[in-house]
């Protein structure tokens, strides 16, 4: 029987953690699958895939501008005409799963999907519930990036989720930390750090909020990375509450790991995430972390709270006394750093990227 080709699918492709992790996952698959194709509508990451890998696209560069949803349709699109040309496909779905899904099983070809966020974010519209319990049931494979995710895709949509941790190359993130950045912290203040899409998902007003609240008792500095639509909210904030000499925004850093490694405290504030990247990239540097308890990752890195700090999604009160409280008691929280760094073995790049593979080789 004919071997058959992988086909991954990524429409639009973004400054995130999904992006770095399709990123390593391809790269991996391309050299240990003979025929691997990429469908994507996001023509300027193309010098961060394999030259082995063979991508389809779109001719012009003026589609890289159109808004994700667009490029869902295009992809989904160019998907159509690569399904009839050959079925003998197996479709990798990193993104739009519920079209990708369907599309595939009515032209007949097996489909993985991995889902990169909890259900939580987007599944309490009635209509959409129905329409993800169906559909994903579908799909030949769903693989999950948390133990927590894949609980709660067996309870929500009562589907069996293959749980793969994301792959961590700590090696790589050590030595590119020791690349100089352009921006400095001061030593003599508490060093803050967030790193996220400007979104209403990564919530960094709450992030901001806090801050708000201890800006006369703290001398500290924030420095939020990444690019997005609440770009403009987050920069009222600060101007109206005169916090512009404590707190940057910055634009998306391919590599923000020395600014990790400088900072005092990595915070996140999502109000849901899948496993996320920036926590682990965090612990690897040695990182103190303060993390929203959000569906779903972050309780599972930091150990329930033995690896860091979590707090109620959304309670910048909370957040507030967990900053204030660090800078007293530097030390008892440092410990904590120790034991999150120890238990990154689970995260191992080579154990995970096989797991993957192995999931491949089983439909093709």
């Amino acid at each position: 029987m004919k071997e058959k080709k992988l086909l991954i699918f990524m429409p639009s492709i973004e400054d995130g953690g999904a992006e770095k992790n399709l990123f390593i996952i391809t790269n991996y698959l391309v050299n240990k699958i003979r025929n691997v194709e990429l469908i994507t509508i996001s023509k300027k990451f193309k010098n961060r895939f394999s030259k082995k890998l063979k991508i389809i696209t779109t001719k012009s560069n003026f589609w890289d501008n159109i808004s994700r949803r667009k490029k869902f349709f295009i992809g989904l699109f160019f998907l159509t005409l690569r399904i009839l040309k050959d079925r003998n496909l197996l479709v990798f779905c990193f993104q739009a799963n519920i079209y990708c899904t369907l599309l595939c099983k009515l032209l007949g070809v097996k489909v993985i999907v991995r889902s990169n966020s909890a259900p939580d974010g987007w599944s309490k519209n009635i209509i959409k519930f129905f329409c993800y319990k169906y559909i994903l049931s579908l799909a030949d494979k769903v693989i999950v990036n948390s133990e927590d995710f894949k609980k709660k895709f067996k309870i929500k949509f009562n589907i069996n989720a293959i749980r793969i941790y994301n792959p961590l190359n700590k090696n790589e993130i050590i030595k590119k930390s020791k690349n100089k950045s352009t921006i400095n912290f001061s030593k003599k203040k508490l060093n803050l750090i967030n790193i996220g899409r400007l979104v209403d998902q990564k919530d960094q007003i709450t992030i901001l909020k806090a801050l708000n609240l201890i800006k006369e008792k703290l001398n500290f500095k924030l420095i939020i990375v990444g690019n997005g639509i609440q770009k403009n909210k987050l920069l009222d904030f600060i101007k109206k509450n005169k916090m512009h000499g404590k707190i940057k925004l910055i634009s998306y850093k391919k590599n923000p790991f020395n600014l990790i490694k400088s900072s005092d405290i990595f915070i996140l504030s999502s109000l849901y995430e899948g496993l996320p990247n920036v926590l682990l990239e965090a612990q690897v540097l040695k990182t103190y972390i303060i993390s929203s308890n959000c569906p779903t990752g972050p309780k599972e890195i930091l150990i329930n709270g033995k690896a860091g700090s979590l707090f109620k999604v959304g309670d910048f009160n909370g957040l507030s006394k967990l900053i204030i409280d660090y800078s007293k008691k530097k030390e008892k929280y440092n410990r904590k750093i120790q034991i999150g760094f120890n238990h990154l073995h689970r995260f191992d790049y080579e154990i995970n990227l096989k797991s993957y593979l192995n999931v491949v080789n089983s439909l093709i």
